[in-house]
């Protein structure tokens, strides 16, 4: 009978100071993602899940490029762990995207006219006052709001 392999992940020095945060943003995701979406529009059902990813992508952010409280090593094992969005992070760095929401609202693939979302339009250059984003919820992630 040949021999059960089993992965044992080795977690990086300073995991235990993080990961009760992550483990309850992962609880809420499953929360999220088995909340019936009765009487809600298709796109509002994915609208919760859009927004903790954010929320955990942002936090492992803070941490090391804010606040300079995990080491390289710790980072780049949460992004490879799936605990942040890598593509989104990298976005962050950028200037004119440190709000960005997520990422299908800077695909012009994705919106009319091939431009980008409205939610990514400043608050006093828009017409209507009272936006949401139809992929992901935002009300507004202009850098210049």
């Amino acid at each position: 009978m040949p021999k059960v392999r089993r992965s044992r992940i080795k977690y990086p020095e300073g995991w235990e100071l993080i990961e009760p945060t992550l483990r309850e943003l992962d609880g809420k995701m499953r929360e999220a993602e088995l909340d019936p979406h009765d009487g809600k529009r298709k796109c509002e059902a994915l609208w919760p899940i859009f927004k903790i990813t954010h929320q955990k992508s942002r936090y492992i952010y803070d941490l090391y490029y804010r606040r300079n409280e995990i080491s390289k090593e710790l980072y780049e094992f949460c992004l490879d762990q799936g605990y942040g969005d890598r593509n989104l992070i990298a976005k962050w760095k950028k200037p004119g995207y440190e709000r960005l929401c997520c990422l299908r609202c800077i695909q012009p693939r994705d919106h009319n006219f091939g431009t980008t979302c409205v939610c990514r339009v400043p608050k006093h250059l828009r017409e209507e006052k009272v936006v949401e984003c139809v992929h992901c919820g935002c009300g507004g992630c202009a850098s210049g709001d």
